[in-house]
């Protein structure tokens, strides 16, 4: 935008005044000829909204978010001119009428050079006067050609709201770090000093690009962007962040404040909606490959895992199962009898997943149907959206609108559940043909260019809490927005390349995508495009290949990156094999490489106690468990930006092997803490780093001094019932954690049917004790960790 836009406008209305102090909701003043409204949703969430037209200032929320205003605790007063909103938890203040204003040279520029939006200076302050956000000026800019933004009045039709481009400036001190945004493949944690489009990509750089536009700080507080367009956000440039949204009728944010990284997920989640918990199979592993072309492969791999007594839970049915795009059948000649399938599924202890494209063509039984109801992503004539000449998949169903999402999900059930798929991949979900220039039920598809993923996802989910009210809903998307953590959604990284450099930039991509406030995130394990027929890599490969030519053919080093990668995925929120090669099965890629992946299927299944409790922490905060160093050692400024470990909840630090060849890897051991080689029990201090042995079998994972680590007895699903095997404490610390149970399937926990027992190891008495449901019976479960070398 323009230096000049922003300058002041010479014209000022009044400014609404405020005698003595008030309880209040809503602030509304006047700034110029632009209205400043202020309102409280709880004592530290502040929404901030700025328009030149009233109407649209005083307008609610946009999508996703779902909270109601609760001006409980705030009270508005003026002093001097100066108008302040305060709460137990923050102080706003707003400038007074004129503060900005032009003079001298200023003014004379502002003769030629000047926008329509008047200046507007607010501040937020903690109650005892500690600084937590600045907001230098805002942006309402009608298209130009100066800015070269006209363009995007083409996209706007006769009726629609009027199109102005958006933004606001708030100041970055030297020391602010931010983090979330959604999804950035370019391979960093920290964004500031890093310029970013926060939109749906699939060509971005890196992989798949992906737009929740939430941010946290190191500085105590997060700000939601209410704003549903393609925005771009400049973190920390001349020592301000710049949010741009491209179409707007107003300047729209949240501020959520907090002491804890988790009491800003706190906020999110009561603005956007909690995250139900997955079924208990959503934890475990989930075998997937592009594609199983028949029901007899897919049962084949099935049975392949019991026959070995490995652990697994969901089998996935990919695309092209179906005899047309859209037709939402199951093509009879690789596919007989799927009701049979998925009951002989479910005997051996499998849920199964099917994919669901919102594609349509037009020779499918559907199209004419929805081209009827006009239920298609259209041009400003009505005509579907294509992808014509390249793309031949047809046209995106419009799930925006209610009764097309209806229709989806009910159709969905009719030929998918009724043949019993116990859950659903929604891919494409950005949706695969750009909105931008076309239109949904919601609005100009430029305007509401992010939000597809929220609407598709929560067709389908409130389809399941409707007509399957017994079944907890769990569906696979590729994209997100705010408030899709809602809609019983996992996401993963898309199609991303199966190189080295790929797998390096999954490990802060993802930190930065559950910061956003969707903890549930997981990669395609090997990545999923086509490996190259041949591969030379820098270091002798440490899996022989030779043995899996069939699969990988001359990618000499591919098994070992499987390998590398397969031992990240064990400590994801969810783990899914995925990707375009013949054979995708933990047997698939050389006898070198097989009992390596053995023993981490194994180790995901012995840790699921843990994993689950994870998820139900997760449901009670909205905060993630995969987690960036930043979340919980923050007085350490040595993990602000180490986007290459991450702690897999309270307990547990990962480091994954990411570089070719290697048989060792630097880890940070952040200060304030003792920390355990989880494999070998070694205690070493924090604060410093170590170099440590990785051998091929063996990714760095250390625990924390102080954790309590439920481990599972072997099973082969979580259909199974999971005794206790061992309760491992790391001394060292007075120590925490909540271990959950529930039925794992139904939603009876919502009503408090669960089982919930609090373990805590004192360090003066040397002794863990429980309160709760008793977890476990018998002596000998508690194993205290002997301290070794320092």
């Amino acid at each position: 935008m323009s230096f000049f836009r922003r300058c002041t406008s010479s014209t000022f209305l009044a400014a609404s005044l405020f005698c003595g102090t008030a309880m209040a909701q809503q602030a509304v003043l006047t700034r110029g000829n632009a209205t400043v409204v202020l309102e409280g949703y709880a004592p530290n969430i502040l929404r901030v909204t700025m328009s030149l037209d009233k109407t649209y200032a005083l307008k609610s929320p946009g999508v996703g978010i779902t909270a109601a205003p609760n001006g409980t605790g705030w009270t508005q007063s003026t002093q001097a001119n100066e108008n302040s909103f305060r709460s137990s938890r923050m102080v706003v203040q707003v400038a007074p009428e004129g503060h900005g204003k032009a003079s001298g040279t200023s003014a004379d520029i502002a003769r030629y050079f000047n926008g329509s939006a008047p200046h507007v200076g607010l501040r937020i302050d903690t109650p005892d006067g500690k600084p937590i956000l600045r907001m230098n000026d805002w942006e309402m800019a009608v298209p130009n050609h100066k800015d070269g933004s006209a363009a995007v009045l083409n996209d706007r039709r006769e009726g629609d709201d009027p199109y102005f481009e958006v933004g606001a400036t708030f100041a970055a001190p030297e020391d602010e770090h931010y983090y979330g945004l959604g999804q950035n493949q370019q391979g960093f944690l920290d964004l500031r000093s890093h310029s970013l489009e926060c939109a749906h990509d699939y060509t971005a750089a890196g992989g798949p690009s992906v737009c929740v536009p939430f941010v946290v700080t190191n500085k105590g507080y997060a700000i939601l962007w209410d704003n549903p367009s393609k925005t771009r956000v400049d973190f920390a440039f001349n020592e301000q962040t710049r949010w741009t949204s491209q179409v707007g009728q107003r300047v729209s944010f949240f501020v959520i404040v907090g002491d804890t990284y988790d009491q800003l997920y706190e906020g999110y989640r009561s603005l956007t909606g909690s995250v139900p918990m997955l079924p208990k199979s959503a934890y475990g592993y989930i075998q997937c490959k592009q594609r199983y072309a028949s029901q007899k492969e897919l049962l084949d791999v099935a049975h392949g895992y019991r026959d070995r007594h490995l652990p697994a839970d969901v089998m996935v049915v990919d695309w092209f199962y179906f005899t047309k795009m859209g037709q939402m059948d199951m093509d009879p000649k690789q596919w007989p009898d799927p009701t049979a399938m998925n009951a002989e599924l479910h005997k051996l202890g499998f849920h199964s997943m099917i994919s669901v494209w919102p594609r349509f063509v037009p020779e499918d039984r559907y199209y004419d149907l929805l081209l009827k109801k006009g239920w298609f992503e259209h041009l400003a004539d009505g005509t579907p959206t294509n992808g014509l000449p390249y793309d031949r998949a047809g046209s995106d169903i419009d799930t925006t609108n209610p009764e097309a999402a209806r229709w989806y999900w009910d159709t969905i059930r009719e030929n998918f559940v009724s043949k019993g798929f116990d859950s659903f991949w929604a891919d494409e979900t950005e949706p695969d043909l750009p909105p931008n220039g076309s239109y949904l039920h919601v609005g100009p598809g430029t305007e509401y260019f992010n939000v597809y993923p929220y609407f598709h996802t929560k067709a389908l989910y409130d389809g399941f809490r409707r007509d399957l009210p017994q079944t907890r809903a769990l569906i696979l998307s590729r994209d997100a927005y705010l408030g899709a953590q809602h809609n019983g959604a996992i996401f993963w990284s898309s199609d991303i390349a199966p190189t080295w450099d790929t797998l390096r930039r999954q490990v802060p991509t993802g930190l930065n995508f559950v910061a956003s406030g969707m903890p549930y995130w997981s990669t395609d394990i090997g990545g999923w495009q086509y490996l190259p027929y041949s591969h030379t890599p820098a270091h002798p490969p440490l899996i022989d290949p030779s043995d899996a030519r069939e699969n990988v053919n001359h990618y000499d080093d591919y098994p070992e990156l499987y390998v590398r990668w397969f031992q990240y995925a064990t400590f994801q929120p969810t783990m899914r094999a995925h990707g375009s090669r013949n054979f995708n099965e933990v047997w698939s890629y050389g006898k070198q490489a097989e009992p390596i992946l053995e023993k981490y299927l194994k180790l995901r299944y012995q840790l699921m106690p843990y994993i689950y409790s994870l998820g139900y922490f997760s449901h009670q905060t909205g905060a993630p468990f995969m987690r960036g160093l930043f979340m919980d050692f923050g007085s350490d400024p040595n993990t602000a930006a180490i986007g290459d470990e991450f702690m897999f909840g309270p307990a547990l630090l990962v480091a994954p092997v990411t570089k070719q060849g290697a048989t060792s890897r630097s880890v940070y051991l952040p200060a304030g803490s003792d920390w355990y080689n989880f494999w070998t029990n070694e205690r070493v201090h924090g604060g410093q780093r170590v170099e440590v042995a990785a051998a091929i079998d063996t990714i760095p994972v250390f625990v924390r001094a102080g954790s309590i680590l439920p481990l599972g007895a072997p099973i082969e699903s979580t259909e199974q019932k999971q005794a206790i095997e061992s309760v491992r404490v790391y001394p060292g610390a007075n120590g925490d954690f909540t271990l959950y149970r529930d039925d794992g399937k139904t939603y009876a926990y919502e009503e408090g049917k669960s089982e919930i027992t609090r373990l805590h190891w004192s360090e003066a008495k040397g002794k863990l004790e429980q309160t709760g449901a008793a977890a476990w019976a018998g002596e000998g479960v508690v194993m205290v960790v002997g301290v070794g070398k320092k």
